[in-house]
């Protein structure tokens, strides 16, 4: 404990002299504008920002990257709740509710909870890679390429879970999901897969072109057909009470714990530990609440808990990066990358020869999450206001954006059109009833899937049978089939077509 206090006192001098405190303010102020506008994305910003990072002092450039990296957590919630539009992959199952509660006039409550929630599974998140770096980390050792796939497997099948409608129409937006992961080029022979011939789709498709389709475009289509039964002018409905009341906060509480417990434990995980988190922390408050007919309507629990959990699972992944130099997603890995241009080897040894750049970045996360608080719960005004456009005026600026946004990625107008044929699709779903969001998360865990299922087949040459012969594995896929089953059962479908049923009026 000694050595902890030690530690910290280091890493908050580091943290608390002028121009490290600035970083920390850019990288949270630019995090929160990355996830605000949909289609720009963390992996983006961070890379554009990397030559920068040049010229930096080497924490001080990692303060700032880890700011914008769990910034865009909190800005993530916010066009999910106003516009239906997740900002984050993170985000997608903040939509469920957030918008629901936009929709009935709740949407600061909303907003402030994802802000306040955030706060504090970020705090805590902090402590706990204080306390736990070095003890967990060892129990990430235990995880290889069988457990990694095993793992993935099981969070695809929280999303038939989540998804409303039939299992079968959720199954189905998970193959899709994955299928369309494999277009693009094999990561091992270089191979064109399923790109007809058009040498836009070489690099694959990315997350912001399908996100952006399939719920921004899709959305403002729904909203604009009178036949949907959409209320076309929610954002002409005045707004009461920007900040929660106190039912809201004591519903949201115990979510928020058990969101920041879950997302805690999963950000340690290489493949999506964020993503899986929120749509995991959604499931649990699902499963245990008492009238489970209220999510997917506008329960405040079902903000808190994915938000808390995607907010926490952001910063554990730091512990991986900062004691086994192993990057367990996109950002992480471009983590390294500036690592590397500083001239810094992320593994074991950070810790013991630069120990201010460690526990610097560490102290800084609770100063910036405590920022982005500060930042965050003003502004819920202002957000808010967005829902007094008329929607003539809102739908053509968010159209402007969304296309700005994923034209910003790659400089490509084929993903523009590629975007609004997406939007198209999207429309055609929720016509017919299919949950968009399963389709996401196969997008996102497609390449890391089939990146871990090939590794563990090389191992074992070509032996299948060892994703059951790994207890660790047998263990997790064994859970992923009793959910599956559980899904399947009578009782459970109609209670999930009971919480996913849109109130009438």
């Amino acid at each position: 404990m000694a050595d902890l206090i030690s530690n910290l006192a280091l890493g908050f001098g580091v943290a608390f002299t002028p121009v490290n405190l600035l970083f920390c303010l850019i990288g949270a102020l630019v995090g929160t504008l990355v996830g605000v506008l949909p289609g720009i994305g963390t992996v983006a910003t961070v890379a554009i920002l990397l030559p920068i990072t040049f010229g930096l002092p080497p924490v001080g450039a990692l303060i700032m990257l880890a700011g914008i990296y769990y910034g865009a957590q909190y800005g993530g919630s916010t066009t999910s709740i106003l516009v239906n539009i997740p900002g984050e992959a993170t985000s997608v199952v903040t939509t469920l509710d957030g918008f629901q509660m936009a929709r009935q006039g709740r949407a600061g409550p909303a907003l402030a909870i994802a802000a306040i929630g955030s706060f504090f599974a970020g705090c805590v998140a902090t402590v706990l890679i204080a306390l736990l770096g070095g003890p967990l980390t060892k129990l990430a050792l235990i995880f290889g390429p069988a457990e990694y796939f095993s793992l993935m497997v099981l969070g695809l099948l929280f999303a038939v879970v989540l998804a409303r409608g039939s299992v079968l129409k959720a199954i189905a937006m998970i193959v899709l999901g994955l299928l369309l992961a494999t277009v693009g080029s094999d990561v091992e022979t270089g191979a064109a897969r399923m790109t007809f011939g058009v040498l836009d789709l070489a690099d694959g498709l990315g997350f912001a072109i399908v996100a952006m389709g399939v719920f921004g475009f899709a959305e403002i289509i729904r909203n604009l057909d009178p036949g949907m039964g959409i209320d076309r002018h929610l954002v002409q409905r005045r707004v009461a009470g920007l900040m929660p009341a106190r039912k809201d906060l004591a519903d949201a509480a115990p979510a928020i714990g058990r969101g920041t417990i879950i997302g805690s434990i999963l950000g340690l995980l290489p493949g999506g530990g964020a993503v899986i988190a929120s749509f995991a922390a959604y499931t649990l408050e699902k499963k245990i609440a008492r009238v489970p007919s209220r999510f997917g309507r506008g329960a405040i629990e079902g903000v808190a808990a994915p938000e808390a959990a995607n907010n926490a699972a952001a910063q554990t992944s730091f512990i991986p990066l900062l004691t086994l130099g192993i990057p367990p997603n996109a950002v992480m890995a471009l983590m390294v990358g500036a690592m590397n241009i500083h001239g810094i080897v992320p593994g074991p040894l950070v810790m013991q020869k630069q120990p201010d750049l460690v526990w610097g970045l560490i102290a800084s996360m609770w100063i910036g999450n405590l920022t982005l608080l500060i930042i965050n719960l003003p502004l819920v005004g202002v957000w808010v206001r967005l829902l007094r456009v008329p929607y003539r005026l809102l739908f053509p600026a968010i159209v402007v954006f969304c296309a700005i946004g994923i034209y910003s990625i790659n400089n490509s107008a084929f993903d523009v059109i590629l975007a609004g044929g997406f939007g198209l699709f999207g429309y055609w779903l929720i016509k017919h009833d299919f949950e968009p969001a399963p389709l996401l998360l196969g997008l996102v865990l497609g390449p890391l899937m089939e990146e871990n299922l090939r590794r563990t087949l090389m191992i074992s040459r070509g032996d299948a049978t060892v994703f059951l012969t790994r207890p660790l594995s047998a263990a997790l896929l064994s859970l992923a089939l009793l959910l599956l089953i559980l899904a399947i059962l009578p009782s459970l479908r109609r209670k999930r077509d009971e919480v996913f049923v849109e109130p009438k009026g």
